[in-house]
């Protein structure tokens, strides 16, 4: 995801200028080392499930100060350094926006991705 392009877009839609004060981002990326016990790690293979994360998408969406949410969770084998989930919160302040954020991750990482690391021999 192009994180600029994409708030670009959405700063075209309608309402957005008389709701919107805050955009919060989470990039998510491989780490090189396992958050077990530090081992080494050389790829990350990730599948998320790309209906239950729109389905978090739109229970979160319902909440007070909320203009819009983007997600987007990459399927495949990735390095350490590859980005691997897109979070965009968008909404009027932040004490709305911020823990919205939170509940995304927290959940889509909890209850929508599986992750598989492939470590150093």
């Amino acid at each position: 995801m192009d994180i600029s392009k994409r708030i670009a877009e959405m700063k075209q839609q309608p309402g957005f200028n008389d709701n919107v004060g805050m955009i919060l981002i989470h990039n998510g990326t491989v780490r090189g080392w396992s958050r077990k016990d530090k081992e080494k790690v050389v790829a990350l293979e990730v599948t998320p499930d790309l209906d239950k994360i729109e389905a978090i998408r739109q229970d979160l969406l319902k909440r007070d100060g909320i203009y819009d949410i983007v997600t987007e969770a990459n399927t495949g084998r990735f390095q350490p350094g590859d980005d691997l989930l897109y979070l965009i919160v968008a909404g009027d302040i932040r004490e709305n926006i911020k823990p919205v954020l939170a509940e995304l991750l927290d959940r889509v990482k909890s209850e929508a991705i599986h992750k598989n690391e492939i470590m150093a021999e």
